[in-house]
């Protein structure tokens, strides 16, 4: 299949402008981006061009791994509708999050890791999927089985990123205690949750410590990428640091986020956040950061069309980053803090992963996606 492509009369977003012109496409690269009217290749109708998405954290895979309480779907299958989910929502790269801790809807985590992971490389040795897929391993610390769960993962050349999480009643997103039980009582019954609560605390109690100090010497030790999660003070950030952390995922206060730009870290926040109009948790809200200027990259976390309609928003007022400006947050940011130097702009050389798309009322219709050139939605 052919990987060179002509696009004429688009309005493409580079990372200083939108380009009402010409981009051509030769052996699945990024030729040249040409101002003004072209007769050469397809007439995109005045459609966006953007890059391809890069998408640092979503958990949707398990939930087609295990659909329902006790269910297992063949992990190829899985991987397959989870992977056309993500492309068709305009994400070229995705990192898929597998969460080290527990179970998931009655399925024990450990039985659920290898299944995803292998469905996930079956289907890319077999060229089922759309987008390119790495992991993006989180690191319950509080979890007495967290080692041993990385340990099987950790030399899996498709882990990219490592985040350390403590979801713990009493910390981070549950400092308030009952903001955790709220969220957890469609599981437990009332006594049930104090159970629970109980044997989590003294569970983190135990383990987190340690957990947390041998989880950032692997990712120092492997080369990997390493994200906080959920930081709600700037106390946390600076342990954070002192691990070697780059991202800041979720920070659930303004003065987290603050504390995370005077280190320098890479600030991520869900898009879900931005389209719902804030958190659904009642942290800090999305498009609040970005107005202040303390937000560098949005991720799908539970929606993978999210993205593009966030990007959308941020665009406009009243937060008016721009197309350019907003986009960054989808494509070249998160390339950058994940060392993908190869993708992530439109910019000549770099890799033709490409979203084509239109403004419908105000919401963004995909009519198209590329990657490497080769159109696969």
């Amino acid at each position: 299949m052919s990987t060179d492509l002509n696009f004429s009369n688009a309005r493409i977003i580079t990372p200083e402008a939108v380009v009402t012109g010409t981009l051509r496409v030769e052996d699945g690269r990024i030729a040249a981006v040409e101002e003004g009217a072209s007769g050469a290749g397809d007439d995109a109708d005045g459609d966006y061009l953007i890059p391809g998405m890069i998408d640092l954290h979503t958990d949707h895979l398990e939930r087609h791994v295990a659909p329902r309480p006790g269910v297992m779907w063949n992990n190829v299958s899985a991987a397959m509708a989870h992977d056309a989910q993500v492309a068709t929502a305009g994400i070229t790269t995705v990192f898929d999050s597998l969460s080290l801790m527990g179970e998931h809807k009655g399925v024990p985590r450990g039985d659920l890791l290898r299944p995803m992971v292998d469905g996930l490389e079956a289907a890319r040795r077999q060229d089922m999927l759309r987008a390119d897929h790495f992991l993006h391993l989180r690191c319950e610390v509080a979890d007495p089985h967290v080692l041993d769960y990385l340990s099987v993962l950790i030399d899996d050349p498709a882990v990219r990123l490592l985040s350390i999480m403590d979801h713990t009643p009493g910390q981070r997103q549950y400092a308030q205690v009952e903001k955790w039980r709220q969220a957890n009582r469609h599981r437990y019954s009332e006594a049930e949750l104090d159970v629970v609560m109980k044997q989590r605390q003294e569970s983190q109690e135990a383990h987190a410590h340690r957990h947390r100090l041998a989880i950032a010497e692997l990712a120092a030790g492997h080369g990997l990428a390493l994200a906080s999660h959920d930081d709600e003070t700037p106390a946390h950030v600076d342990e954070a640091v002192s691990l070697g952390v780059s991202i800041s995922e979720f920070p659930t206060t303004a003065g987290a986020a603050e504390a995370a730009r005077s280190h320098g870290l890479s600030i991520l926040m869900g898009a879900p956040n931005v389209v719902r109009g804030g958190s659904h948790s009642g942290n800090v809200g999305a498009a609040d950061l970005a107005a202040a200027g303390l937000l560098d990259i949005l991720a799908s976390d539970y929606v993978p069309i999210s993205m593009l309609h966030a990007v959308c928003l941020l665009a406009e007022a009243p937060v008016g980053l721009g197309l350019p400006g907003a986009v960054a947050l989808v494509s070249a940011n998160p390339a950058r803090a994940a060392g993908l130097d190869d993708r992530g702009r439109i910019a000549p050389g770099l890799r033709a992963d490409l979203v084509r798309f239109r403004l419908i009322d105000g919401v963004p219709h995909i009519r198209a996606v590329w990657r490497a050139g080769k159109r696969v939605a």
